[in-house]
């Protein structure tokens, strides 16, 4: 089936003229920085493309079409000059108190993409506005919202949209990188006897975490993970705490494992190698390796049985087990006299090589093996 992007145009593809928001003359008319460049780049990935727009009170004496034409279709040739064909233009000429359904968010100009033979899960809709990512989630697609990422962030989050944006940036080149590569995320349900989890990961997050294992020592250590490797977590883990802490971190560590790697996908253009890393008086060592193959190197001793809430000894089972189901080769090290440092610096050195190893370079887009395969 196949897949849309359905482009604002005022905000996203052009800057929206100030005080009135009408582009009504040439005088007023200025591409977005990147967007043309982008857009051209984008047009080859293989979507349908449709722009989308609100044109308040179109036609009317506020508003006339001759004043609109002209530009929209200048900006119409100028994309088509860099390889940019719209499929479908769709504009809605209402205004916002008139409540019309066919005005975004609402879903009454999409009619044709509902019908079926498209595939809604695949698609985005790009714009600057929360409506546009209200369209998103009405269409069943996924939002791409082009502002400041902290602005963006805070108004996603304020209005329960955080789930919709698969991307917030400001930046054109990162939304054409991200759509040639695809999203980066993996949800992984794992039950057992023992314990019940859920891992909702987004290695291209934005630093965000819900974490819940029912040990607080160990959430603080899998946060670290989350904030310095700059990716989203949501896990709730509920385990045999009754017993003991054993199967509630050995089984975090396999789920999560198994997120990173299907996360993944085809590893293409990643780093796959990743750090060294100073905590007060202590330092530790991760070298990572995501090239198929298991292995866990461990070099540190610790002098107390817990920290926290947490055994020591279940640190090294951690890493062991993250390590088998990530497939992947990891080297871990540590030195120091405060435990609870020691500990953190080594799962801070863990993510700042999950950082480095799973970073892509889109323009290199290729795999990091001699072999061709990982």
């Amino acid at each position: 089936m196949k897949r849309v992007l359905f482009i604002d145009r005022d905000g996203t593809l052009v800057v929206e003229p100030p005080v009135d928001y009408q582009l009504d003359s040439f005088g007023k008319l200025e591409f977005v920085p990147k967007a043309i460049g982008s857009m051209s780049r984008i047009a080859t990935l293989g979507f349908e493309l449709v722009m989308a727009t609100n044109q308040d009170g179109l036609g009317t004496e506020s508003f006339p079409e001759e004043t609109f034409w002209p530009v929209q279709n200048l900006i119409i040739k100028t994309l088509e000059g860099e390889g940019v064909h719209f499929d479908d233009v769709l504009i809605d000429r209402t205004l916002p108190e008139q409540n019309a359904p066919t005005r975004k968010p609402g879903t009454g100009m999409f009619g044709r993409y509902l019908a079926g033979g498209y595939d809604l899960k695949g698609s985005y809709v790009i714009g600057d506005r929360l409506t546009d990512v209200e369209l998103a989630r009405n269409l069943g697609a996924r939002a791409i919202l082009l502002r400041e990422t902290e602005q963006g962030r805070s108004m996603a989050e304020q209005s329960g949209l955080s789930d919709v944006c698969a991307l917030i940036t400001d930046d054109w080149d990162r939304i054409w990188q991200f759509l040639r590569a695809g999203e980066r995320t993996a949800v992984v349900e794992r039950r057992t006897r023992e314990t019940d989890i859920r891992v909702r990961l987004d290695l291209d997050g934005s630093s965000t975490s819900r974490i819940d294992t029912g040990l607080k020592f160990f959430d603080h250590m899998l946060d670290q993970i989350v904030h310095h490797a700059g990716i989203s977590l949501d896990l709730q883990v509920r385990g045999d705490l009754q017993v003991d802490e054993h199967h509630t971190i050995e089984d975090t560590a396999i789920a999560l494992g198994e997120a990173i790697r299907r996360a993944l996908g085809s590893k293409l253009g990643i780093g796959r190698y990743g750090f060294c890393l100073p905590m007060d008086e202590c330092r530790a060592a991760v070298l990572l390796d995501f090239g198929g193959r298991i292995e866990l190197v461990w070099n540190a001793r610790f002098s107390r049985e817990y920290v926290g809430d947490v055994p020591t000894e279940m640190f090294r089972h951690f890493f062991k087990s993250l390590a088998e189901s990530a497939r992947c080769n990891l080297y871990v090290e540590a030195e120091g006299e405060n435990e609870h440092h020691k500990i953190e610096a080594i799962f801070k050195a863990f993510a700042r090589a999950l950082r480095t190893a799973i970073a892509r370079d889109n323009f290199h887009f290729e795999l990091p093996s001699s072999k061709g395969t990982l």
